[in-house]
């Protein structure tokens, strides 16, 4: 049986002096995020663009969405699967509830969903979620290129980054009743390229190392999860893990996060600077939509590895 790891995620600091290209501390940072991808499928950023009065105000408004009657939660639908209002669905645990805002880094993506849930508008939910959006569509902006940059392939970065398009999704974990399992999210690995993980103070994600041993997070206002997504894990060619994780409840308060997940429009290739002998192309081009909706397939689903699976080429994930 999987144990508890005493380790911790790695942690990169992305003070200011840390965002010039060029530097030592940006190339430093650049190895550290390679080695965290490809070794946990994730760290921790420090990130303090987000202050502790936005961080209180996008909890606030979380909080203020999810008491709304689910007759007007559920307007919020989508073509995409896992993009709109999921709760009380039989496929998951019931203590999660989630909405999703697409386009959420742009004011049509966020006023569009605000004027969906209060059609009176509400300044107080939309303004603070469009600032946070932007600013952690902005550090993940920053990993994407330090990623691109560890491996030799910047040059593919502004037109993979143009195509790159950003998903919301608010998330609500209740309190277990008595009796009731307290799995407030199952073992699963995301289908996007990156994810960016916020929460409130209430722990819960618990990340599974490639030894099976599991890792809790202890939050901070400016501690985020940037996580590797399936997508992710196929650009490059097999080299980044993507990471397992999973919600477990054993607080005294509801767990409130908020994940910011990217998607690309379009064909994902696979860089040719990543395939060579000691790296044989493990995956062809694909869509990354499709690859979202081959995921709700019964195959997809029960697939060991989804995106293997999806457009693979060696038996091998």
């Amino acid at each position: 049986m999987a144990s508890f790891s005493v380790s911790r995620l790695p942690v990169v600091n992305f003070s200011r002096e840390n965002l010039k290209p060029g530097t030592s501390a940006w190339l430093s940072a650049c190895s550290n995020i390679r080695q965290a991808l490809e070794q946990y499928g994730c760290f921790v950023a420090e990130y303090d663009k987000v202050s502790l009065q936005l961080h209180n105000a996008v909890f606030s408004a979380a909080e203020e969405l999810f008491d709304l009657p689910k007759e007007i939660k559920r307007k919020n639908t989508s073509e995409k699967p896992y993009f709109a209002y999921v709760g009380d669905q039989p496929f998951v645990p019931s203590l999660y509830e989630g909405l999703g805002i697409d386009y959420a880094n742009t004011l049509e993506g966020t006023q569009s969903f605000t004027n969906l849930m209060w059609p009176q508008g509400n300044d107080k939910f939309c303004e603070p979620i469009l600032s946070y959006s932007k600013l952690v569509s902005e550090l993940e902006q920053i990993v994407k290129r330090m990623v691109f940059e560890s491996y030799g392939v910047e040059k593919y970065y502004d037109s993979f980054n143009e195509s790159s398009t950003y998903l919301l999704r608010l998330m609500k974990y209740r309190l277990p009743e008595t009796n009731e399992p307290n799995l407030g999210c199952d073992v699963h690995t995301d289908k996007s390229f990156i994810t960016i993980l916020h929460q409130n103070e209430v722990n819960g994600l618990e990340i599974k190392t490639q030894d099976g041993d599991w890792i809790d997070f202890d939050p901070t206002p400016s501690s985020f999860i940037v996580m590797a997504g399936d997508a992710l894990l196929a650009w490059s060619n097999g080299r980044i893990h993507s990471a397992v994780h999973r919600v477990v409840m054993n607080g005294k308060k509801p767990r409130y996060s908020v994940g910011l997940f990217t998607y690309n429009e379009g064909i994902i290739n696979i860089p040719e600077e990543l395939a060579d002998d000691q790296h044989p192309l493990q995956f062809k081009p694909f869509d990354h939509f499709g690859l979202l909706r081959f995921f709700v397939t019964a195959e997809g689903s029960t697939a060991e590895c989804t995106v293997k699976a999806y457009c693979g080429v060696l038996n091998v994930c």
